[in-house]
């Protein structure tokens, strides 16, 4: 891969990003995609996917329907209703779709109940440990052969789940790797939860990193990050489903909904529409650029809703649920790093009040020889102090899973995935 030529900003004044200081010589290196074509529409501009191409709609599974859905839909089997409450059991519960688990259900027609409302929906291909356990990714074939992946991470009081709501995505962001084949579908709502129910049965039959003594969590996911394959938001009723099962404490897995990040490049209309759920999931911005100038070439929806827009909304979601809003910012070498740009992000979030928001900034994950590659330091550090000093809470966001790529913009199928996906059968 070659280098991108540098850029300083003694470039004609007309292309110098509004916000930014005069002649500075400043380091300032243009997004370019490496080793990929960006798909581009008739215009020439990025090609952003927000429709799901059809193919073959995945099985229906009972974590699909609505419970009084699930009622109905065994009594059309001539069976009383009441069994929903034996499936959703075993399932949400003790993580089984194994029909042999499920002595308390009749043995006669059991096979025959648990294939019809707990069809398979995703094969193992491969599972990669890092960090002494604490970190596995895994890898998942769909009904129709399609790739997605999920990382699992233990910290200290919490197990976190990094889930995928499409397969690949349609945002064409060209820093993130998932982005580059674009959208192959979304997924159901019951392919979104039965990721969580494996990764459940796994920690509960051992398979995560042990915990520490004085460690008390349950050994069970208790945070959820939407933050693998796919842009949630462009999977919105489907998404929204999987949260409300991952929430329901009678029918479903009973999780805490503060626990749960829903995060966007920055779709506006359906922020809005996730304010009024009344269900206080964390909402997470992934904004990586606070000038229009440079989001428009590294997040290319930007060239539909701009930051301002994005960010009138994140606050609106928090006026609405009063859930503090996390401001994502991959941290790119002399591409999104100045100082400058922290003061400005400084400057427009705290336009819109304090006590709102908080931001992560995220060392991105390198590349050798590519012009993507993470901030150095100093520069990380002077990013961060500038936020904080002007009042905006700042955490630099650990990175896990760096070692089986998968951390933060690196979920992607290789062709050595696709090699093993190739000779796993699917169910």
């Amino acid at each position: 891969m070659t280098e991108q030529p540098t850029v300083r900003t003694t470039t004609p004044r007309q292309v110098r990003p509004a916000g930014a200081p005069a002649d500075t010589g400043i380091r300032q290196v243009r997004p370019k995609t490496e080793g990929w074509q960006q798909a581009k529409d008739e215009t020439g501009r990025p090609l952003l996917q927000f429709a799901s191409p059809k193919r073959g709609k995945p099985p229906v599974h009972l974590a699909d329907l609505t419970q009084d859905e699930r009622v109905a839909k065994l009594k059309e089997l001539g069976l009383p209703g009441f069994r929903a409450k034996q499936l959703e059991k075993h399932y949400f519960t003790h993580y089984t779709s194994d029909a042999a688990d499920m002595t308390d259900l009749p043995a006669s027609g059991r096979e025959e109940l648990v294939a019809g409302m707990l069809p398979p929906l995703l094969t193992e291909v491969r599972r990669l440990e890092t960090d002494r356990g604490d970190t596995i990714k895994f890898l998942w074939k769909l009904h129709d052969g399609a790739l997605v992946e999920s990382v699992l991470m233990r910290y200290p009081g919490r197990i976190t789940l990094c889930v995928s709501s499409q397969a690949g995505c349609g945002m064409n962001c060209p820093f993130c790797a998932t982005g580059q084949a674009g959208l192959t579908r979304n997924m159901s709502a019951g392919e979104i939860i039965e990721q969580i129910v494996r990764a459940n049965a796994l920690i509960a039959a051992g398979g995560l990193g042990g915990k520490k003594r004085d460690d008390h969590s349950l050994d069970r996911v208790s945070n959820i990050v939407f933050m693998g394959m796919g842009e949630p938001l462009a999977n919105y009723a489907r998404v929204m489903q999987a949260v409300r099962v991952m929430v329901d404490k009678d029918h479903g897995l009973g999780m805490s909904a503060r626990g749960i990040t829903v995060s966007t490049v920055g779709l506006v209309p359906a922020i809005k529409k996730l304010a009024d759920e009344d269900i206080p999931v964390t909402f997470a911005l992934s904004l990586h650029a606070p000038d229009d100038h440079l989001r428009d070439e590294l997040i290319p929806v930007n060239s539909r809703w701009k930051v301002d827009e994005a960010l009138d909304a994140a606050r609106a979601y928090f006026d609405k649920t009063g859930r503090r809003v996390s401001i994502e910012y991959a941290l790119i070498k002399d591409m999104n790093d100045h100082a400058w740009r922290a003061d400005l992000l400084a400057e427009k979030l705290n336009a819109r009040g304090r006590g709102w928001v908080h931001v992560n900034p995220i060392p991105l994950n390198p590349t050798p020889g590519s012009i993507w590659t993470a901030s150095e330091v100093p520069v990380q550090n002077e990013f961060v102090r500038r936020l904080n000093d002007a009042g905006i809470p700042t955490t630099l966001r650990d990175t896990r899973g760096k070692e089986i790529d998968g951390a933060c913009g690196q979920l992607v199928a290789t062709e050595e995935d696709e090699a093993a996906a190739a000779v796993t059968p699917v169910g």
